[in-house]
C-alpha cells in the first residue's frame, strides 16, 4: 500500500513543498521504500508519494512518475491486467521504461483518455496532472478498495489516501462533502 497526496490550486502560493511534505509525512506508514514530491512548473499542481515497492523495485518506477512533457501521475494500488494492457499498448507504438503498472496507467490514459479506467482490473486510486490542459484526472477502483479522500475550498483541491493527509495542512477541511 502506497500513500498519495496532492494539491491543485489557482493561487500558486498555495502549492508548496512544505505542504506536500507535511501530507506525505502523515502517510509514512503507507510507504517505507521512498518519498518524493513534485510541483508543476506553473505552480498550480503538487503531488507527493510514499512508496511501497512491489512490482518494480527500481528507481524507474518511482513516483510521481512523468510521461513525456505532459502527464504526471501518483498511484496507489495494483492493476492486475497491466501485462496484457502493456502488450496491447506496445502494439500501438508505446514504449516503457519500467516494469510498473503505474507507467501502463499513464500510457493507457494517453491512448484511451478517461475511458482508460474501464480497462483496468484491480484496486487503485490515482491522480494524473495534464500540464498541457492544466487539468486533473483522478480515479479509484469501483469498490473503493484503495481510498481517495478529497476536500475543495478557497479554489484549492486537496486530496490524499487518508483524511489525515488533508488535515496535515489544514485541520479545518471538510472531507468528501456532497455538493
Amino acid at each position: 500500500m502506497c500513500g498519495i497526496a496532492g494539491i491543485i490550486a489557482s493561487d500558486i502560493r498555495q502549492v508548496t513543498e512544505h505542504g506536500l511534505k507535511l501530507m506525505t509525512d502523515s502517510l509514512a506508514h503507507r510507504g517505507p521504500d521512498g518519498e518524493q514530491h513534485w510541483i508543476s512548473p506553473d505552480g498550480q499542481a503538487g503531488f507527493g508519494h510514499r512508496r511501497l515497492a512491489i512490482l518494480d523495485l527500481s528507481e524507474a518506477a518511482a513516483q510521481p512518475m512523468h510521461y513525456g512533457d505532459r502527464y504526471t501521475i501518483i498511484h496507489n494500488g495494483e492493476i492486475y491486467n497491466y501485462i496484457e494492457l502493456r502488450t496491447s499498448l506496445k502494439s500501438k507504438g508505446y514504449t516503457f521504461n519500467s516494469g510498473s503498472d503505474t507507467e501502463v496507467i499513464l500510457a493507457a490514459y494517453d491512448f484511451y483518455g478517461h475511458d482508460c479506467i474501464t480497462r483496468f482490473e484491480g484496486m487503485f486510486a490515482f491522480a494524473i496532472w495534464d500540464r498541457q490542459e492544466k487539468k486533473l484526472f483522478a480515479a479509484r477502483d469501483r469498490f473503493g478498495e484503495k481510498p481517495f479522500c478529497y476536500s475543495m475550498r478557497n479554489n484549492m483541491l486537496v486530496f490524499g489516501s487518508e483524511p489525515k493527509a488533508i488535515r496535515a495542512i489544514d485541520d479545518t477541511y471538510d472531507l468528501d462533502q456532497p455538493r
